[in-house]
């Protein structure tokens, strides 16, 4: 067999891309899976049901307490029972009404309202949580599948590269030699280790991916596609829209002041601020507790004629009630205390969670800008270089100047920057979307900043 042939066959597989044949009818873009996930979200609808439960009983606690109406018969004489015997008795019918400390109805009904504002705040938050994770996950399929993809290419050239050397060793052609042969093979097992991980991490994170699109795991999804299937995503990454420059300005210049006030803008932070509002109303409902409850009460008594038919007068009282918070050492003062340490701890949860984030914004900005310098250097330099090695190699052993061992070792080489640099491009899009969910104040990635992809 000439050498040269076999060269130009083996150069000619590696050169074409291999398609893995799609399993589900319709490719899963990133921006459909965003969208489904969102749709189907079920913490959104119990926010809502709590966002409404928590409005009606804003209702609820502005209503006075229902008044109560005592009816009985009073001063009823037991040595007969007759209604007519005595002048006190009495059928009696009275009716009360508390009024609740100063204004604490209003000032409970404007708390509710307060929490009840937090939780569009918290659905926003969510749905740019899940559009993150969402992502991540779609991502990591991506990932795999493109990886799998790339070590089918090279598998295909090792085995092509496996049977010239069996064919040159057994005719004792050139330096081929049994050290080769064993040689092929293993990398042959190794890239058959490493698909079977891809596979793992693959099954996994669609796994994952399902528990946010599949609104009944018995059953296949709205959306096209079988929730026991492979999913089949499209060859291209999306394109993911860049922050501002005024922000790359800021967090270049790591101007701490400038960036807590973009991020006081975000819905998390915006929630937690609604939260410190309701606490803070919390304390003065407490201090309307030193102020007296007040009732009133009235009642009508009858009181029948005399047994020789003499009229009797009825009875008609009217009172009012109060209490008088005089010992406010253990009970009103230790309320307003507790009150105003719950707001505290909300405003430092407040400042634990922006420091945080500040933290995490500049080492993703960080990460961004390495990752962006390396895709550059991978593009403009390292996979050519590492192509021309590899052919070179191959050329050389192909005119008898070079052994078995480095054309493989260059191979490997570029399968393995392939790879790094396929890993570099999906890093770069997770930091991406990460990024936008911090400077996003609307909701996280607007469905608008996903490109779709072919």
């Amino acid at each position: 067999m000439n050498r040269f042939c076999l060269f130009v066959s083996i150069w000619g597989a590696f050169s074409f891309s291999m398609v893995s044949p799609a399993i589900a009818n319709e490719k899963l873009t990133l921006k459909r899976a965003v969208e489904i996930a969102v749709e189907n979200d079920p913490w959104l609808v119990s926010s809502a049901h709590r966002e409404r439960a928590t409005l009606s009983s804003s209702v609820v606690a502005s209503s006075l307490p229902d008044p109560v109406v005592n009816i009985g018969l009073a001063n009823v004489p037991t040595d007969g029972f007759a209604f007519d015997q005595e002048p006190m008795t009495q059928l009696k019918v009275g009716v009360s009404q508390m009024f609740p400390r100063g204004d604490s109805l209003a000032i409970r009904s404007r708390q509710l309202r307060e929490q009840a504002a937090e939780h569009p705040l918290m659905r926003a938050d969510r749905v740019a949580k899940a559009r993150v994770q969402v992502s991540n996950l779609w991502l990591e399929i991506y990932r795999a599948q493109q990886s799998v993809k790339l070590i089918d290419e090279d598998k295909a050239l090792f085995e092509q590269l496996s049977d010239i050397a069996k064919a040159n060793y057994s005719t004792a052609f050139g330096r081929v030699n049994q050290q080769d042969i064993v040689r092929a093979k293993l990398e042959l097992t190794r890239l058959e280790d490493r698909l079977t991980k891809l596979r793992a991490l693959e099954e996994r994170a669609t796994g994952k991916l399902l528990e946010w699109l599949v609104r009944d795991q018995n059953y296949p999804s709205q959306s096209g596609f079988d929730a026991f299937s492979r999913l089949t995503l499209p060859h291209a990454l999306p394109e993911i829209k860049n922050m501002g420059q005024n922000m790359r300005t800021i967090l270049e210049r790591r101007d701490q002041q400038s960036l807590a006030m973009v991020l006081n803008q975000h819905p998390l932070i915006l929630s937690i601020e609604q939260r410190i509002r309701a606490s803070q109303t919390g304390i003065d409902l407490a201090k309307e507790k030193y102020k007296p409850q007040w009732g009133v009460n009235a009642s009508y008594a009858y009181r029948d004629d005399t047994p020789d038919g003499t009229s009797r007068a009825d009875f008609l009282s009217m009172g009012v009630s109060f209490d008088v918070p005089l010992f406010t050492e253990n009970r009103q003062d230790q309320e307003v205390s507790a009150a105003v340490s719950l707001s505290e701890a909300i405003k430092t949860d407040k400042r634990l969670v922006l420091r945080e984030m500040m933290s995490y914004i500049q080492s993703l900005y960080a990460e961004n800008e390495r990752l962006m310098e390396r895709q550059a250097l991978y593009e403009l330099e390292l996979l050519e270089q590492m192509q021309e090695q590899a052919e070179a190699s191959l050329n050389a052993y192909t005119n008898d100047e070079g052994d078995f061992a480095e054309v493989v070792r260059a191979r490997i080489a570029d399968l393995n920057a392939r790879i790094d640099a396929l890993d570099i491009s999906v890093d770069l899009v997770k930091t991406k979307i990460q990024l936008n969910y911090y400077f996003d104040t609307n909701a996280g990635i607007p469905l608008s900043q996903i490109g779709e992809q072919q």
